[in-house]
């Protein structure tokens, strides 16, 4: 065995400094879980002040030994290179390794094991934990809104119908697939327009008609996020040519529109579209409040998109213009061929941002009277005979919107992977 010196471990001595280290990384751990939850201390022996401290000094000094260059071993030279860097880096892991420690099992108890799933009256709800009873008693409201029971075959099937329609895209032959922005957004919003008007809301084809007033839940959150998403987006794009036009009449109209409406709050934005707005319409028109907030949510995100996509077109070299201009190409043939290809890749991370904070951003037409999932939620636990379980319902609402938003996220990494390019 080579001479050992503890202050700088090496790989000279690896079958030494591993195991040791790693059997203090142990105590560490050890130590703060035995005293946390079993109330029990390996180092009672010490000073309080000290052994407080004794579950980080041990774990500190355990990554410090497995701090080994080279080691060959290709796990440990990993978490050397990305967590184990110097004795903070690793302080801080601990922390964090102690935080889950301290964190998980409570969760855990109140999401699972002392929770209660069975029955159907709040009576069922006795243990400590959450009671999932209330998510499902109340789950078709969440999903549904007000929409009648024996109606809501129709909310599905509208659903099923668009992503089947949706789906397309991703089947369709290569030759077809430059019609692909085309389908999307126009073809699209107009089927799904339809399916709306017609299925969903109903009054013709036998079908019962069911106000909006009455839609709300998860499906309403969709609706109002499709049709925002699809239109804020071509909107948005015309709004950052606008603003880099030559044309003073177009440049500043398009600068007074994105600086107007990313200079008021939604909520104001909103509440002018459901109450100021009718009152400027003439006599015997009537526009539905659904329409009205849909126009409005995509007007306020549109001046954020195309503030998004400027940035992109602002970061293309002047010798792209040159070049595609050098080849006789117009105005709108160079943006549409050459100039917006390249910017919406480079912005992809950006439009993805916005579009979540648009989905994030539909619990607020609440102050119109449309009650989506947050609003559905807000109705559930004002409700008699369910005071108290406001807290499961926003957990429910909380692991919902993460799912969207980071479905959304991986999609927006999967376009920018497919169509990263090396420059």
């Amino acid at each position: 065995m080579k001479k050992i010196n503890f202050l700088k471990p090496d790989n000279r001595n690896l079958l030494l400094f591993l195991p040791v280290g790693l059997l203090f990384i142990f105590l560490g751990i050890m130590d703060f879980f035995l005293n946390n939850f079993l109330d029990k201390n390996i180092t009672f022996f010490l000073p309080r002040i000290i052994n407080f401290f004794t579950p980080l000094i041990f774990g500190v000094i355990g990554f410090h030994l497995i701090r080994i260059e080279f080691s060959g071993i290709k796990n440990l030279d990993l978490l050397n290179k990305n967590v184990n860097t110097n004795n903070f880096n690793a302080a801080l892991s601990l922390f964090i390794i102690f935080l889950l420690i301290f964190c998980i099992p409570p969760l855990l108890n109140w999401f699972i094991f002392d929770a209660n799933i069975s029955g159907n009256t709040k009576e069922a709800c006795t243990g400590s934990g959450a009671c999932w009873v209330y998510i499902k008693v109340w789950f078709n409201r969440f999903m549904y809104g007000m929409y009648p029971n024996a109606e809501q075959w129709r909310v599905n099937f509208s659903f099923a119908i668009v992503i089947a329609f949706a789906g397309i895209g991703f089947f369709m032959p290569t030759k077809y697939r430059k019609y692909l922005t085309l389908y999307y957004t126009i073809f699209l919003p107009i089927i799904s327009f339809f399916l709306i008007y017609y299925l969903i809301s109903g009054g013709s084809f036998g079908l019962v008609w069911v106000e909006t007033g009455a839609w709300g839940g998860l499906s309403l959150t969709f609706i109002v996020s499709f049709f925002c998403l699809i239109f804020c987006f071509p909107i948005g794009m015309m709004l950052a040519l606008g603003r880099r036009s030559g044309l003073p009449v177009i440049k500043y109209s398009s600068l007074g529109f994105i600086e107007f409406w990313r200079g008021v709050p939604l909520i104001t934005v909103l509440f002018m579209s459901a109450v100021m707005f009718p009152m400027f319409l003439p006599d015997g028109t009537y526009m539905d409040k659904l329409i009205r907030v849909i126009i409005a949510i995509t007007l306020f995100e549109a001046a954020y998109v195309a503030e998004v996509i400027r940035g992109g077109l602002q970061a293309l070299p002047r010798g792209q213009y040159d070049a595609a201009k050098s080849l006789g190409m117009g105005y709108w043939k160079l943006h549409l061929l050459v100039i917006l290809p390249q910017a919406l890749k480079l912005v992809i991370p950006g439009i993805a941002n916005t579009f979540l904070a648009l989905v994030k951003d539909t619990p607020l037409i609440f102050v119109v009277g449309l009650l989506e999932l947050a609003g559905m939620l807000g109705l559930a636990k004002t409700n008699p005979e369910w005071l108290g379980f406001s807290m499961e319902g926003y957990v429910f609402a909380a692991i919902i919107f993460w799912i969207i938003c980071y479905s959304m996220s991986r999609y927006s990494q999967n376009l920018e992977l497919k169509y990263k390019t090396d420059r």
